[in-house]
Formats: C-alpha cells, structure tokens, sequence
C-alpha cells in the first residue's frame, strides 16, 4: 500500500506560513522466482585479452532469483506545488535482493550504497523537467519503450546490450558499463514538453576531476516520438574514462588491471535506433544499435584503451490479450565488428498475468547460442558460460506496495 504523508500543515508549524502543498510517497516492489540455467561461469576478465582465461562452465544452476522482470526495490519520492505550473520534486530509490535481503550493489567501484538506482531533485513546470543526481541514463527509457519485452531483466535488449560490456571487460552488476550505462551519477537531465508527440532528453554529466575538463564526463541525447501507437527513439550516448576499464601495463595483456587515472579519453560511444508499434494488442519492435571504443579503432588491446565495437539487432512480436494476461517475445542478435567468431542469438518468450493490480505472476523461457567467446546472458546478474549455448527458465510473483 502507498503511504501517502500530506505535510502542508507541518510546514506551518516547522517552517512558518505554508504557501504551497507537498506530498511525500513511499513506495516498493518485490520481485521473486525460481531459475534455472543450464550453464553457469562468473565475470571475469576481458575475451579480448590474450593470456586471459575465462571462466568456463560450472555446470547448472538452480537458484531463487531476485527481479525476473525487474528488481526489487524500496524508494521515496515527494513533490511541491510551486504555483504557476511549477514543481519541486525529489526521489530516492533503491535495489535490494529479496533473495536474502541484501541491499543492492552500486554500478560504481566505491562499494554499495542505501540509493543505488536513484538520487535526484530537481524542477518541473511548463517548459519541461530537469534533474540532478544520480538516475538512469535517458537511453535506458528509450530502449525500454522501443523493446516488446520492454529490457526487462529477462531476455530482452537490456540482457543484450549487457552483453556489449561484458565482451569489453565488464567485471560484473557492481561496476560502471563501458558501452552507454543504465545508470549516471552527477547527472544532470533534461526531458522537454511534448510536440505533437516529439520530445527530447539532454544528459550532461561532469567528471568532476581536476586539471580535465572532460575527465570522467558523459553526455547523451534522446530523440523520441510517441502517438498512434508507435514509439521510435534514436539515441547518441558518449562517455570519457569508462571505469573501471582494463588495460595492459607496458604493452603487457597479462598485466591487464583497473583503476586508471581519468585523462579525458573518449572510450565509450553508443548509438540505438528503435521503434515499437501496438496496434489492438499486437505489438511489434525492431532496433539496431552500435557500441564501441571510439579510442581504440583497431581493437587491439593497448595503454588505457579497452577493445571493443559491435552491432546489436533486435525483434519483437507481443500479443495482450486482455487487461491482465500479456504474452512477448523477442531475438536479440549480437556481432563482435573486430572478431567474425563471437555472435550471439538469443531468443526469449514470457507470459504474465495480473492476478490484481499490485500482483502479477509470471513465467519465461530462454535459449541462446553462443558462438567464439561470446557470452550473452539471458537474466541479468547471471552470467552464461562464454561459447556455449544455454538454456534458462523462470517463474516468480511481483508486488508492487
């Protein structure tokens, strides 16, 4: 249930005359199932890095799975009526592990966090929103609302894009993506009104590191169209210093470590074109996408450079056929541009059903077939063993409160 604390009167004996009122909401959800994946490894390092061995299979798993659609999480957020059209708003959210109640880990390398997914205040009002703090990346949302399997954690475009950073020495769920990111911190994003249907999101995120003015920043553009059923989002994403990235200390691959010194590089560059259109419960996507190292053009692992450059297409076919019951499916295909030997297809299918508002039930397949070193996962934080096709299924409740 959703606590809703309605403060105006508080104002008035804490802060003085109350000219406006606020609201502050507490909200979660928790996302529970039983997985299981017929491969199994951990992350490791860089396929790309001669002398570098990856982990192989370890075999089946069956485990109780946090988020089979998304993860579970606990959150704040409130917001002031400013008059005229004007909002102050905040919002506080975290992920947990329902599994065994853990907190979630940060996607940056100082370690875990109470608010590990959002940490934002910031304005609304007639000429659009703006946010400050740590959120998701604009090109999350763009390619959530362009995949029918809307990049749930679960076989779908995120699984996949997941993949990118993987295969470019992504060390696992805890640290920052060196292809585009789910998440920024010291973001500052701009979303606009809609014009007949085209809006736009402006991200610019600063280092923050001395003597580099482009140490450690990121920056992103959103172009999105939504009317008459269709969603089509195109997305520019670019990134300095990825971190943390591999690199191969006196032309040494074996030597290959973290932790480099922001220099301003320009490591991280991700484009997406997607779109989804729904027309009387059938729903169909379709999106390409690039994500590569502009730094390192030949794909040779060197000094403070991470490889990396590769192609993602994607499909999907949905049918709703009632309020409550959703049936998706979808192909994610991956290509390694420096190596012909490492593609991926992954397929996946999923029904869910509404057994109220705030309950659904839900249950998902998954196969994919790895090909050279690559190692697309079907379920996020689960990773496959690298070269090997996998299967995975998983069933689970989600409640929303």
């Amino acid at each position: 249930m959703k606590l809703r604390i309605t403060c105006a009167a508080a104002l008035f004996a804490f802060a003085g005359a109350a000219h406006a009122q606020s609201s502050v909401t507490l909200y979660g959800v928790v996302d529970s199932g039983l997985l299981y994946q017929s491969t199994s490894a951990s992350y490791a390092a860089a396929p790309f890095l001669p002398n570098t061995k990856i982990n192989g299979n370890a075999g089946h798993v069956v485990q109780l799975k946090d988020g089979g659609i998304y993860s579970s999480i606990f959150g704040m957020k409130g917001s002031e009526d400013l008059g005229g059209g004007y909002a102050a708003n905040f919002k506080l959210q975290g992920a947990f592990n329902s599994s065994n109640g853990q907190s979630g880990k940060s996607d940056t390398p100082t370690g875990t966090s109470m608010f590990t997914q959002v940490t934002t205040v910031g304005v609304s009002g007639p000429f659009g929103k703006v946010d400050f703090g740590r959120q998701f990346a604009p090109m999350a949302y763009a390619m959530a609302e362009t995949d029918v399997r809307n990049a749930q954690y679960f076989g779908s475009v995120l699984t996949a894009w997941l993949t990118m950073n993987t295969m470019s020495g992504w060390t696992g769920s805890n640290t920052n993506g060196q292809i585009g990111a789910l998440y920024d911190d010291n973001a500052i994003v701009y979303n606009s009104p809609s014009f007949y249907g085209v809006s736009a999101a402006l991200e610019f995120a600063p280092g923050g590191v001395a003597g580099q003015a482009q140490g450690g920043t990121r920056e992103s553009a959103v172009l999105k169209y939504s009317g008459y059923g269709l969603n089509a989002d195109a997305v520019y994403y670019n990134g300095h210093d990825a971190n943390p990235y591999s690199y191969a200390a006196a032309g040494n691959p074996a030597t290959a470590t973290t932790g480099i010194p922001a220099t301003g590089l320009n490591n991280n560059r991700f484009v997406y074109f997607g779109a989804k259109y729904t027309w009387h419960g059938i729903s169909v996507s379709g999106s390409f996408s690039n994500g590569r190292n502009p730094a390192n053009s030949n794909g040779v692992p060197k000094a403070f450079v991470v490889s990396g450059d590769f192609d993602m297409w994607t499909g999907g076919l949905g049918y709703r056929f009632s309020p409550a019951l959703n049936f998706t499916s979808g192909v994610y295909y991956l290509k390694d541009n420096k190596n012909n030997s490492n593609q991926s297809t992954a397929y996946a299918i999923g029904a869910d059903y509404g057994v109220s508002k705030r309950t659904l039930v839900y249950a998902q397949a998954g196969y994919v077939s790895n090909r050279g070193q690559m190692n697309q996962e079907l379920i996020y934080g689960t990773p496959v063993a690298p070269g090997k096709n996998t299967t995975a299924f998983n069933i689970g409740l989600r409640h929303t409160f």
